[in-house]
């Protein structure tokens, strides 16, 4: 299963959050390979805690073998070359968990024929090899999202079982901005039409994830005053109403994951020692992590919307 995470703008969450559902199927067992497709910030090693990647790797990576340099691309065992204590003892019963780095030096890099090939060959060989192959494609409608779109849309690949993910924060900026990257007139969709794709295929292909998400009745603002709270449940009623009008309503949204203090300023990972032992991190942000990669390959998630 190809999962593709995409967003607009930066800052929605969109990197941490796929990292998370990537470690939360690893857990389960199953055998993921995370692709850092955000060619022009390959930063993803910072979410896992892989020292010396945190920018991607000095050569090897996937800008290197996207454009015909290596025969294959670095990979980084993130269970054996993480930093983080709590993940190198690897759970028993856990799949795979790897992470195939962008080049530190690379960046967005125009689309063209043998690039396309290249990226469908690795989908194929990856698609073989791991249960779920997550892609974090570059924010906003970038070359990433387009190689995503020509891969997929070549004839050895219509096979493989995919899905997109699109990430947005619970603002009218960043609902509008996820409207406009699907539906826009050069969004998902459209492009993906215009390369050959089943238009309605494509769109059961696709749903939204709302990231930090304020909650009005949390313990988290339990104590605010009474006309701010009042303020805030308007707002959120507003939001509802406004991303419905947007194409972005609750019967596309597949997920949302809470307002999380440690996901807005460390972006980590969320495993049961920062819930339970430190408690760090609140529970309801680990439950909402655990549904969402549930859903990934859950039929009655993806069915017609």
């Amino acid at each position: 299963m190809l999962v593709f995470a995409a967003s607009d703008k930066g800052g929605t969450g969109r990197s941490v959050t796929s990292a998370n559902l990537a470690y939360r199927r690893s857990l389960r067992g199953d055998d993921v390979c995370y692709l850092d497709f955000d060619f022009g910030s390959p930063t993803a090693a910072a979410v896992f805690d892989v020292p010396g990647s945190l920018r991607g790797v000095e050569s090897g990576g996937l800008h290197s073998y996207l454009q015909g340099k290596v025969t294959e691309p670095h990979r980084i065992d993130v269970w054996a070359d993480t930093e983080n204590e709590a993940l190198r003892q690897r759970p028993t019963g856990s799949g795979q968990l790897v992470l195939v780095p962008g080049d530190r030096s690379g960046g967005e890099f125009a689309t063209n024929r043998d690039a396309v090939r290249r990226c469908v060959s690795l989908f194929l060989r990856l698609e073989e090899e791991f249960d779920v192959i997550l892609v974090d494609l570059s924010a906003g409608r970038s070359y990433a999202v387009d190689m995503a779109l020509d891969a997929t849309s070549r004839p050895e690949a219509r096979g493989l079982l995919t899905r997109w993910l699109v990430f947005h924060r619970w603002t009218r900026q960043h609902i509008v901005a996820a409207s406009g990257l699907v539906f826009g007139d050069r969004g998902v969709v459209a492009g993906g039409v215009a390369r050959g794709h089943d238009k309605e295929r494509l769109l059961s292909s696709i749903r939204f994830v709302r990231a930090a998400v304020p909650d009005p009745e949390s313990p988290l603002l339990a104590h605010v005053p009474a006309p701010q709270s009042a303020w805030l449940r308007k707002c959120d009623q507003d939001l509802r109403e406004f991303a419905s009008a947007q194409q972005v309503g609750y019967s596309r949204v597949l997920s949302t994951v809470p307002l999380e203090p440690v996901l807005q300023w460390r972006e980590q990972l969320i495993t049961d020692e920062d819930v339970l032992a430190s408690k760090v991190a609140n529970r309801a942000t680990r439950e909402a992590l655990e549904e969402l990669a549930d859903k990934l390959d859950d039929e009655g998630a993806w069915g017609e919307r």
